[in-house]
C-alpha cells in the first residue's frame, strides 16, 4: 500500500494525495451480500437536521460485514481483497468449506489464497478469530467483542489494533487504541493482528469538492451567523461571540462532560484514555 502524488497542473492537485490500493484485487462486489442504501442526509424521522454538515456525496451500496465470526471450526479461503465506501479498511470475502461467502474486516498482511478459521480450536494466527482467554498477553488483537456473542465493536477502522496487556480471573486486560484499559470478559471474541490500509490516515484531500463526494458539507463558524440561527451570531462588525464556544443548541462544546453514567462500562475502565 502506498500514496501515490500528482504533478501540479492545478492548485488543487499540489496537495492532493490518494492511495495506490494495489492490495486491491476485485473492483466489484460480490452481489448477493449488498443492499441498497439510503441517504438521510443527517436528518432524522420528522426530517430536521439532527446531525449537521452531512449531505450529498456519492451514491453507495452497503456491504454486509460478519463482525461476529461465528462459522467456528470451519475453514475459509480469502477469494478477494475488496475496497468498501462505508469505512475505512479495506474488506476481505471470504469462501467456507460448505460454499458459504461472507466479508470480513481485511487485516493487514491477509492475501488471496490464505486460510483463516475462528472457534476456540483455531490456530494463533492473522486473520484467525479466537476467544480472548485462549490469546496471549501482548498480541495484537482487532475486531474485539465487548459483549459475548454481539459481534466485534472496538478497533474496527484502518491502522486500528488494541492489545491485551493481562488476564486476571474472568477478565482480559486490553489496552485500546485510545490508550484506555479497559476489562472485558475472557469468553469475548477477537481477531489476531491489525487492521489494514494503514496509510489511510495519510491520505490528502486537496480540493474541497472531494469532500462533497464524501458527504462532508461545509462548516461555517457560528459567530458568521445570525442571531436566530446560532448563539454566537450577531453583533456590529466582527465580533467574538461574547462568551464561551457552545452549539447551536446552546450547549458547550469545548470541554463540557456529556458522557452519562453507565454502571457496567465504567466498572470495567482501568485507566480511561485522557
Amino acid at each position: 500500500m502506498g500514496i501515490k502524488k500528482f504533478n501540479p497542473v492545478t492548485k488543487t492537485l499540489r496537495y492532493k494525495t490518494v492511495l495506490t490500493k494495489d492490495e486491491i484485487t476485485a473492483e466489484k462486489p460480490y452481489k448477493p451480500l449488498t443492499v441498497g442504501k439510503k441517504e438521510f442526509a443527517g436528518r432524522g424521522h420528522h426530517g430536521q437536521v439532527s446531525v449537521r454538515r452531512r449531505g450529498g456525496g456519492h451514491k453507495q451500496r452497503y456491504r454486509i460485514i460478519d463482525f461476529k465470526r461465528d462459522k467456528y471450526g470451519i475453514e475459509g479461503k480469502v477469494s478477494t481483497i475488496e475496497y468498501d465506501p462505508n469505512r475505512s479498511s479495506f474488506i476481505a470475502l471470504i469462501t467456507y468449506k460448505d460454499g458459504e461467502k461472507r466479508y470480513i474486516i481485511a487485516p493487514e498482511s491477509l492475501k488471496v489464497g490464505d486460510v483463516i478459521m475462528s472457534g476456540e480450536n483455531a490456530e494463533f494466527k492473522v486473520g484467525n478469530t479466537l476467544p480472548l482467554k485462549n490469546i496471549p498477553p501482548g498480541s495484537n488483537i482487532y475486531n474485539i467483542e465487548l459483549h459475548r456473542g454481539k459481534g466485534g465493536q472496538i478497533a474496527r477502522s484502518a491502522g486500528t489494533t488494541a492489545q491485551i496487556t493481562a488476564k486476571e480471573g474472568e477478565y482480559c486486560l486490553v489496552k485500546m487504541p485510545s490508550g484506555e484499559l479497559r476489562k472485558i470478559h475472557k469468553d469475548c471474541y477477537a481477531t489476531i493482528g491489525e487492521v489494514g490500509n494503514k496509510d489511510h490516515i495519510n491520505v490528502t484531500i486537496g480540493k474541497a469538492g472531494r469532500s462533497r463526494w464524501l458527504n462532508h458539507r461545509p462548516k461555517v463558524r457560528g459567530v458568521a451567523m445570525n442571531p436566530v440561527d446560532h448563539p454566537l451570531g450577531g453583533g456590529e462588525g466582527k465580533s467574538s461571540g461574547g462568551r464561551h464556544p457552545v452549539s447551536p443548541t446552546g450547549q458547550p462544546s469545548k470541554g463540557y462532560k456529556t458522557r452519562k453514567r453507565k454502571k457496567y462500562s465504567n466498572n470495567m475502565i482501568i485507566k480511561r484514555r485522557k
